[in-house]
């Protein structure tokens, strides 16, 4: 029996939710371990593919200081401490982590108590409890980093198959990722009235904490735009839009990729170790996608962008990234 934990981001539990998904195919229904913090719940409360689902109240580590960083730890070991005993209940060998403080306990726990630990790094600079784990683990996954024993980033099935090479610009999504991004926003505002001056639709993917002011400003503006907060089935909102802005987590990144979705990519500035700006760096250099940080970033760049010959990037990107990483990923962990 194999469980799956990390979470706090859409980026880490998209990994997760692909990854259960392959196992599903096979017959076998993983464990889940996350937190009742970031969106753990919302991705997987009610997910059926899983046996079990544990939900710990673990909060991260790496922003705090003194007593509050201590709080944390020693609130860490506690629950790495029970995941002993769900190991013995479902009889598990060996864990496979996604990042994120969610996957601290069991992964520690793996360690403490002898089973196998697999971890995937998203991202092309290494997440502070990856750093830590990964020596101690039987394998690291991350396709930035040209050792992996598996390069190929897991993006769900969907995306592929709804993957389509753009030649003309007809539609913009807007994603500021799972938790929204007003920066983002405030930059598709900006550029509203000329897109759709120009007959360009909006597909607008905001967050539930600006959702009232950004569909405010479009009706107030009359321009359409399908607007939405969140959404679990965003491959039929990718499957229309003709070009993306969007923020750089490895997650969006390879999604788009996996997508053949060309995309301006804008990196959150306070990401960890500024890694949002290496992921895009890593297509950028590869004339695979365009990149400016928020401080350079002016309107007049997008519609110059939009100009651009796209075709060439969409081939590139449907050749960049492979569509089998999770069943790669899945066979390396069941067959090791």
């Amino acid at each position: 029996m194999i469980v799956i934990t990390g979470g706090g981001t859409g980026g880490h539990l998209a990994v997760a939710k692909t990854i259960k998904e392959e196992l599903n195919k096979r017959g076998l229904k993983p464990i889940f371990i996350g937190s009742n913090f970031g969106q753990d719940r919302e991705w997987f409360e009610n997910d059926t593919g899983f046996r079990e689902k544990y939900f710990f109240k673990i909060e991260g580590v790496v922003n705090k200081k003194g007593v509050k960083k201590l709080s944390s730890l020693a609130n860490i070991l506690k629950y790495a401490s029970q995941c002993r005993d769900i190991f013995k209940e479902h009889k598990i060998e060996k864990i496979f982590s996604v990042g994120g403080y969610s996957a601290a306990p069991a992964s520690i726990a793996s360690i403490l108590f002898g089973k196998e630990l697999y971890i995937h790094e998203q991202n092309s600079v290494t997440g502070t409890l990856n750093k830590a784990l990964k020596p101690f683990s039987k394998a690291f996954f991350c396709s930035f980093d040209e050792i992996s024993p598996i390069k190929d980033y897991p993006v769900s099935e969907i995306f592929f198959k709804n993957a389509r090479i753009r030649k003309d610009i007809k539609s913009i999504i807007f994603l500021g990722g799972s938790q929204g991004a007003v920066f983002i926003n405030n930059f598709a505002i900006l550029c509203a009235k000329e897109l759709n001056k120009r007959g360009i639709k909006i597909i607008h993917q905001c967050g539930k904490r600006d959702l009232k002011r950004v569909k405010y400003f479009y009706e107030k503006e009359k321009i359409e735009a399908e607007v939405f907060d969140f959404s679990l089935n965003i491959a039929s909102f990718l499957k229309k839009a003709d070009f993306a802005v969007s923020r750089a987590g490895a997650g969006s990144l390879f999604t788009l990729a996996a997508s053949a979705l060309p995309s301006l990519f804008i990196p959150y500035p306070y990401a960890a170790k500024d890694h949002q700006y290496f992921n895009a760096k890593y297509l950028s250099d590869r004339n695979l996608a365009f990149l400016k940080r928020e401080e350079e970033l002016k309107k007049e760049d997008l519609f110059n962008i939009l100009q651009k010959d796209i075709e060439p990037i969409s081939r590139g990107l449907k050749e960049l990234i492979s569509p089998n990483a999770a069943e790669k990923i899945a066979d390396y962990i069941l067959n090791s």
